[in-house]
């Protein structure tokens, strides 16, 4: 049972044997990456990074469903950069737009 499910995923038009298995793979480095800069503060997070980040995720999540055979890791890739883009992005504007730290800080100057 176990053999046959690996000859299936060995043989499969998305599988180890193409490109179409490993560029998705190796493209996990930049969701993990971007996980990783979770513990950076919010003002090193830069705007264009991110939103490019999150729009690649969200654009190519939908076209690994699109396409013929079904690539389920480019898709689970994408969907996980966008995620985490969206996320670095909210992180950043709240920051920016919505923090006390910033009018405490103003008025303290001022």
């Amino acid at each position: 049972m176990a053999a046959s499910k690996f000859q299936a995923f060995w043989n499969h038009p998305a599988g180890p044997k193409t490109i179409h298995f490993w560029a998705p793979t190796f493209k996990w480095g930049i969701s993990i990456a971007n996980i990783a800069d979770f513990a950076k503060p919010p003002e090193v997070i830069s705007y264009p990074q991110q939103v490019v980040v999150a729009c690649s995720g969200i654009i190519w999540a939908r076209w690994g469903m699109v396409i013929t055979p079904i690539n389920w890791n480019l898709s689970s890739v994408n969907a996980a950069m966008s995620v985490t883009g969206v996320c670095q992005l909210t992180r950043k504007i709240r920051h920016d737009y919505f923090s006390d730290e910033k009018s405490a800080t103003a008025s303290l100057e001022g």
